[in-house]
């Protein structure tokens, strides 16, 4: 079978997925349709947008389908009327079985992790904030549990220093894109030998966790250490931001700040002992204490206003010895 003779179906949602599906259109593989979302209200005047995955098959002419529902019987005697070899999952919702069964040669997702480390909804976060300094992509074929799939490619990359959710997103994504390919060249080939990640997992290891990211997640923890601190505002920049609430006790003042940037960890000197939230400032500088040295603030975002550097939202906003996070 040649790549113009598998038929494939593309399921996904965000810009992540449409570098993969853009090389598939490239490439001249048989994208028979696409599945997204459906529009969404959004904005101030709650107008419907439409998914990036949907944007780029509309700008080529891919058949799109947007089910509310992905157990509605009426999309589902659509999606195999297209009779379709191949699924692509990337970046989208749970599939029920009567979806991920259909086609022939299977359905297989393309997930930004190397698991069996970092099932869930947010894996490129969690491996951030974790601290780890390697992450990758992986594609495997879908069974019941999320992301328990038997494994058909892998490959690693290093997660800098220095580096934020973003870069590592970026990165996956174009990574991602070519083991896609990949997979689909292998899959037509016959080649692939797929391996159960419970054979992926030293003894005693279990999988790590990537639960969804939920506004609670984002909120800074001054009393860890700071270390901790730092990996947190790195794994959540710029979207959806590490954030924490500033306190001025003589006004009664509660201000909200977004965290996006921090320099590296500095710890207490010997006769330094601060509360955790203790901010020491002056017009250009501002120093939050964490549990163990001190944090750096060098981009930040107050509610309603635009995202700044420091010095910058200093020059606006005065820091008193009352205020703390």
């Amino acid at each position: 079978m040649s790549k113009e003779e598998l038929k494939i179906i593309f399921f996904g949602t965000p810009d992540f997925a449409v570098e993969s599906l853009s090389r598939l259109v490239d490439g001249g593989y048989n994208v028979a349709a696409v599945v997204t979302m459906p529009d969404k209200p959004a904005g101030r005047g709650r107008q419907l947008q439409e998914s990036d995955v949907k944007r780029y098959a509309v700008e080529h002419g891919l058949p799109v389908l947007q089910p509310v529902s992905l157990k509605d019987e009426a999309f589902i005697e659509e999606l195999r009327s297209f009779n379709a070899q191949l699924f692509i999952v990337i970046a989208f919702r749970m599939l029920p079985e009567a979806v991920w069964q259909m086609p022939p040669l299977g359905t297989f997702n393309l997930h930004a992790s190397l698991l069996p480390r970092y099932r869930g909804a947010a894996p490129i976060n969690w491996a951030v904030m974790n601290g780890d300094s390697e992450t990758g992509v992986t594609t495997f074929f879908l069974k019941h549990e999320i992301d328990t799939g038997d494994v058909i490619q892998q490959r690693s990359c290093p997660i800098g220093r220095h580096e934020n959710v973003e870069d590592i997103h970026d990165r996956l994504m174009v990574m991602g894109a070519d083991m896609v390919i990949e997979t689909v060249d292998a899959i037509i080939a016959g080649t692939v030998k797929p391996i159960p990640q419970d054979q992926m997992l030293t003894t005693g290891q279990q999988p790590t966790p990537a639960p969804k990211i939920f506004k609670e997640t984002c909120r800074i923890d001054w009393t860890r250490p700071a270390e901790q601190v730092y990996n947190h505002i790195r794994g959540l920049s710029p979207y959806p931001a590490a954030w924490a609430s500033l306190m001025d006790e003589t006004e009664n003042i509660v201000t909200t700040l977004k965290i996006y940037k921090t320099g590296e960890p500095q710890p207490y000197g010997n006769s330094e002992h601060p509360v955790a939230g203790t901010i020491l400032a002056d017009r250009k500088t501002m120093r939050i204490a964490c549990a163990d040295g001190w944090i750096e603030i060098l981009s930040l975002q107050q509610s309603g206003k635009k995202r700044m550097d420091t010095d910058a939202f200093l020059r606006g906003f005065t820091i008193t010895p009352t205020m703390h996070f």
